[in-house]
């Protein structure tokens, strides 16, 4: 049996805020089962579902042992257009084939976008 990881759960302190942040800049679109817990934020190109749920004031939010890797064929479009909004990425860094920039969600959780998936040879998805 095979296991597809559609789903990443995240735990915030401001679930508006969040919501908000990945609709913004991402272009995410909001899903809530009112008799559900859980906002299920999709986006309209498909892949990961991120599902966005109210931490307990024990979980400690923003450490880095996750980070979210949005693939866009333009690094630097991409932190252009972002930059317009109000929200800024890192500098950009250069990787074999392709490049990346990192930033913090409103809960200091990691967010990168990397043209990784569009350069020639490489395989999809990486820690960058």
């Amino acid at each position: 049996m095979n296991a597809l990881l559609n789903r990443i759960m995240l735990y915030v302190r401001n679930v508006e805020a969040t919501c908000a942040f990945y609709e913004r800049h991402f272009g995410f679109e909001r899903s809530l089962d009112p008799n559900d817990r859980v906002t299920e934020l999709k986006s309209p190109s498909g892949g990961a579902i991120l599902m966005v749920h109210q931490a307990a004031k024990s979980v400690k939010t923003g450490q880095v042992t996750i980070k979210l890797v949005f693939d866009v064929e333009d690094v630097e479009g991409f932190k252009k257009q972002c930059s317009m909004q109000g929200f800024d990425f890192g500098s950009t860094h250069k990787a074999d084939g392709y490049c990346f920039a990192n930033a913090k969600d409103p809960d200091g959780n990691s967010v990168s976008i990397s043209s990784r998936a569009f350069a020639q040879g490489k395989a999809s998805g990486h820690i960058g």
